[in-house]
């Protein structure tokens, strides 16, 4: 530990105003990266949130210390962390396209309140590497994710018999090294022949011949038909 910050750990007036300012500007640092990529949470929340957090990291000892009550000092850092589960919850949204956005955003304010928790109880060298390092991941990182080279999703429509047919089908893709994202499976009569269609969204785990995989499923037992959507 750093005997720079020693004489700001106590819950001074000093060494509040200090804390203050410290949640202040490393959660203002943290969210300006946001408000500048137009994230749903942004330089204000961000504040609000690493303050707040600070504030009740600070109250939690000021309970037990000064006011000598047998408080337990944990228990509102751990309330404040369960809360901000839902706080960014909040900015997590699916688009139309099935993609999910804002796990990093919510993940980021998650860890901002952290900091900020950190701050509150003195433990200053903690906040500042975990300021740094989440910057790090929301702007380096974020250039290194979109060199990442991977198969994008595609989705089949199959019609089948019989629901351990789509039991075999879905064995293949996987012994082909495909992870199964989606399967949604629907039910109809033609007839008196019950009939079943599945639309499967499958991502490969590399290259792959769309058409040799469709030819090879087509030609399984039970399987009626299906096509590449």
């Amino acid at each position: 530990m750093l005997t720079l910050f020693d004489a700001l750990r106590g819950m001074d007036t000093i060494s509040v105003i200090v804390k203050m300012i410290c949640a202040f500007i490393l959660g203002g640092v943290i969210g300006l990266e946001r408000s500048y990529k137009n994230r749903p949470a942004g330089f204000r929340t961000h504040i609000l949130v690493c303050v707040g957090a600070c504030v009740a990291s600070m109250t939690g000892l000021y309970l037990y210390l000064v006011l000598n009550l047998p408080a337990d000092m944990s228990r509102i850092g751990g309330n404040v962390i369960t809360g901000l589960g839902f706080i960014g919850g909040g900015t997590i949204v699916v688009t139309k396209k099935h993609m999910v956005k804002g796990l990093t955003t919510a993940a980021g304010l998650w860890t901002t309140g952290i900091i900020g928790l950190a701050i509150g109880a003195g433990f200053y060298e903690g906040a500042i590497i975990g300021s740094i390092l989440v910057l790090l991941v929301e702007t380096y990182f974020s250039t290194l994710r979109s060199k990442i080279q991977h198969a994008p999703e595609f989705k089949i429509a199959i019609s089948y018999y019989h629901r351990n047919n789509l039991d075999e089908v879905l064995r293949y893709c996987k012994d082909e090294k495909m992870s199964i994202t989606n399967l949604q499976i629907a039910g109809r009569k033609e007839s008196d022949i019950a009939m079943y269609s599945a639309l499967v969204t499958l991502r490969p785990g590399g290259e792959i011949d769309h058409r040799d995989l469709i030819n090879r499923i087509d030609k399984m037992e039970g399987v009626i038909s299906i096509e590449e959507l």
